[in-house]
């Protein structure tokens, strides 16, 4: 290693789902299930917003907590949801931006951070920069999100739980009294409550429930990368107690500095754009996938975001990703996102004739 490497570059690979890119780069026209963002493009009037603020010269810097006008509807928008008597909100950039923040934030070397295993890759490696230590919690086979395993892993040292959903790499979709059970828990333990809801509006069954309503200490993640395929735009937001916002900003001031302007100016009128058909088309993904499969794979079937998790019908995980490339199916192997290697990530963030040509080669692999 050169001798200029920091140590603790060394405690975490690189993405493994970055490697399944690289390969789908060598392919010629493979089937892609691996992708984590939306197959639609950026609505017009998101587009256009962006471009007449570049036209208007607003390419400067913005204000480190984000341009007033996208912080004030944000701002609305939370109180409204979250009538708490202390919650501000900033912008940061991207949701990773956010999750960074939030762990140079709060988390000291020696801290214990909970959250449930499968997990979003980010996880482990952001605490393992800020000296923090993971405590991943099984939740195979169903991955709810069990508070009675979550209150058996906290010590005296656990400063954080994380909570995710809908969650990546599974879909699953916490329920309500869940949420709450582990939003009073964290309350009565003075644990600190961090929310990733990155995928709150591909919410398929029900109405989405965060933990921020049973706990007003909760710090929520969340952005518009997903919900309006602005992934390359990087603009997020968070939400929660002002004196922990404050410390964000501070440390955005001197890393990120904001998020992009003109990309705000956008995000801004991402704001006033329905979803409602997309989300409709991406139900409809899931229960064609799901209804396709559930026969020869045993799925947690998924209430949100537009990833399933299937379990592999050999004893690795791994080996089968490697079978199905070779058939010309790029799909994510389970071990990336958790300590079991048993399972596989499935986007269906893909078209309709790419979702067709991937089911019938997975089920020809369960030798259905």
């Amino acid at each position: 290693m050169h001798p200029w490497i920091a140590d603790r570059t060394t405690t975490f690979d690189s993405s493994g789902i970055r490697k399944v890119f690289d390969l789908a780069a060598k392919l010629k026209d493979p089937i892609n299930l691996s992708i984590g963002q939306p197959d639609f493009d950026v609505p017009d009037e998101v587009k256009e917003a962006a471009i007449e603020a570049i036209r208007n010269g607003k390419n400067s810097y913005s204000p480190t907590q984000g341009i007033g006008p996208l912080r004030e509807a944000l701002r609305e928008e939370v109180q409204a949801k979250y009538p708490h008597e202390d919650r501000d909100v900033f912008v940061s950039s991207g949701t990773s931006g956010g999750l960074m923040l939030a762990m140079l934030s709060m988390i000291n070397p020696g801290d214990e951070v909970i959250y449930m295993d499968p997990f979003f890759v980010m996880y482990p490696a952001l605490l393992k920069m800020c000296g923090g230590v993971a405590v991943p919690v099984d939740s195979y086979p169903d991955f709810r999100l069990d508070v009675e395993k979550i209150k058996a892993a906290i010590t005296p040292r656990t400063k954080m739980i994380l909570v995710n959903s809908p969650a990546n790499p599974t879909g699953v979709t916490a329920t309500a009294s869940e949420l709450k059970a582990v939003a009073q828990l964290a309350a009565e333990k003075n644990i600190a409550v961090l929310s990733d809801e990155i995928y709150s509006r591909f919410f398929y069954d029900g109405t989405f429930a965060s933990p921020a309503s049973y706990n007003d200490q909760t710090i929520v993640i969340d952005g518009f990368s997903k919900s309006h395929a602005m992934t390359g735009w990087r603009v997020g937001y968070v939400h929660g107690p002002s004196e922990i916002i404050r410390t964000m900003l501070k440390i955005q001031q001197y890393s990120f500095v904001c998020s992009p302007q003109p990309a705000q100016w956008g995000a801004l009128r991402a704001m006033e754009v329905s979803l409602d058909g997309h989300i409709e088309a991406y139900r409809r993904k899931r229960d064609f996938v799901y209804s396709a499969l559930a026969d020869c794979y045993e799925i947690a079937k998924p209430g949100g975001a537009f990833y399933m998790f299937p379990k592999a019908p050999t004893d690795s995980g791994e080996a089968f990703v490697e079978q199905a490339i070779s058939r010309g199916l790029l799909i994510i192997p389970g071990n990336i996102f958790s300590a079991r290697d048993s399972h596989f990530r499935i986007s269906f963030a893909a078209s309709d004739e790419q979702l067709k040509q991937g089911v019938d080669i997975l089920r020809s692999l369960a030798g259905v």
